[in-house]
């Protein structure tokens, strides 16, 4: 049931950011009490916060009781837009900052999973390089999953991402950075993990093995090479950990596994045959154009990479 607006609906005030400000970290944070640390204010603000928004716009945003928090449908369609409207306040910000040649405001770049340990990875020197250069601009660094990374980027919450290259959308600027060589593993327990015999594509058809469940370069590999996936993994920890059962084989990149490897957990199998290189890009929206501060990541990320 809506509640009576004491706000006019498209007009938008500085109280308005501000308690959409709050909202998404609500959200985010996956309730009042989560959000607390993250805001720096005791619940019962929070609360008050979210109430104050709901009588503004005329909406009930979640609910909140024994059985937790919960957005409304009205909610969820607020969290989206919210979003989109927090992003562009940022872009107006940094476009202010380089009017006043000044490069500020803050810089939001999304990073697939398990890239720090990648040794053919240079994006923290970049990183050392650019906040050298550009102090006054506050950096954030997201971690997440290939299809929330390009969303992120296309709807404007994240300036750059880097992921692996699995497909190009016309509205995405891509460029190489790096590879990752992924191997077959098994764990004690699997026959493959002491057996010296060089297994190929078409033994792996008949193994059970663990995969992850998104569009991506070990998806296209599952479908070129016509493997079945018997497990799913939402990301490479997850198939890490189903590949210890010893019940399952499945792919991760070395630098992931060599931990694993080195303790007598996991053996690479059929290393050289049974395998793939995963390359990762940066992205960037087309339009609008990349910020000033953005155009100096980009290119400090080109040079770091070669």
């Amino acid at each position: 049931m809506k509640q009576k607006s004491t706000h006019l609906p498209g007009q938008i005030a500085d109280v308005d950011l501000r308690l959409l400000r709050v909202f998404k970290s609500v959200v985010e944070c996956g309730g009042m009490a989560g959000a607390e640390l993250e805001l720096n204010v005791g619940m019962p603000t929070i609360s008050r916060q979210i109430k104050d928004l709901e009588e503004r716009l005329g909406l009930v945003l979640c609910r909140r009781g024994r059985a937790g928090f919960a957005l409304t449908a009205e909610g969820s369609e607020l969290y989206a837009a919210a979003l989109q409207l927090l992003s562009a306040t940022t872009d107006f910000r940094t476009r202010l900052e380089e009017i006043h040649d000044r490069i500020g405001g803050e810089l939001h770049l999304a990073v697939f999973e398990k890239t720090v340990s990648n040794p053919a990875s240079r994006i923290s020197q970049a990183l050392e390089r650019f906040h050298r250069a550009a102090p006054d601009v506050s950096l954030n660094i997201h971690v997440s999953g290939i299809e929330a990374i390009e969303q992120g980027v296309l709807n404007g919450q994240f300036q750059l991402g880097i992921v692996p290259e699995h497909r190009h959308s016309a509205s995405l600027a891509y460029q190489p950075l790096f590879s990752e060589p992924m191997h077959l593993y098994a764990a004690p327990g699997h026959p493959w993990f002491s057996s010296t015999k060089r297994w190929s594509w078409a033994d792996l058809r008949r193994q059970p093995l663990a995969a992850l469940g998104y569009q991506s370069p070990n998806m296209r590999l599952m479908h070129r090479r016509q493997l079945v996936r018997q497990a799913t993994a939402s990301d490479q920890e997850g198939v890490a950990l189903l590949i210890l059962t010893g019940c399952f084989v499945g792919f991760l990149p070395g630098h992931y596994a060599r931990p694993f490897v080195e303790d007598g957990r996991l053996r690479a199998v059929s290393e050289g045959l049974l395998g793939y290189d995963c390359r990762f890009v940066r992205l960037h929206r087309n339009d609008p154009p990349p910020s000033r501060a953005a155009r100096m990541l980009i290119e400090l990320l080109d040079v770091a990479h070669g």
